[in-house]
């Protein structure tokens, strides 16, 4: 799908110091090329991208030491959204079918920010707000994460 209110942004620390930068929006529909870009990024424990769909749905690409971990905040918008069901190929799950549509669930690896501080539990509890879109779950991942003065000075900029 085109023409959705989408964004990726890559994070990173630097000499102690989270770095938040806009990424091409092309690239919120490119697995692949959202890979790319995180692997050209410096950082002392990897990097991410994170990617909100319309506040529909989220991705989260960290790539560490060569190693990529993927996260889908919502499993249900592989059915309607190009960059949900190219992780769930890269996770090599299926496309939910029409009866499975019911329960919203993350796929992926719920650990993806462990060695930050933030386990699978407390992660799980900021996917399972149902009643917070894509958006607000990001930030309070940020918050939570120590960068969120950054990125939402980034993200503000990307929005308005």
């Amino acid at each position: 799908m085109t023409d959705t209110e989408a964004y990726a942004v890559v994070v990173f620390r630097e000499e102690g110091s989270w770095q938040v930068g806009v990424l091409p929006e092309v690239l919120t529909e490119d697995l692949d090329g959202l890979v790319a870009a995180v692997r050209q990024q410096p950082g002392e424990n990897g990097s991410f991208a994170l990617v909100d769909v319309a506040d529909e749905f989220f991705v989260v690409v960290r790539v560490q030491m060569g190693r990529v971990r993927l996260l889908l905040s919502d499993v249900t918008a592989a059915v309607a959204w190009d960059l949900a069901a190219q992780v769930l190929e890269a996770l090599g799950l299926d496309v939910p079918g029409e009866d499975d549509l019911e329960d919203v669930w993350p796929v992926g690896d719920l650990g993806v920010f462990e060695d930050l501080g933030l386990d699978e539990m407390e992660l799980g509890a900021i996917l399972s707000d149902v009643d917070a879109y894509a958006d607000e779950m990001l930030s309070a991942l940020a918050r939570r994460l120590g960068f969120a003065d950054a990125y939402e000075r980034v993200v503000d900029a990307l929005v308005d």
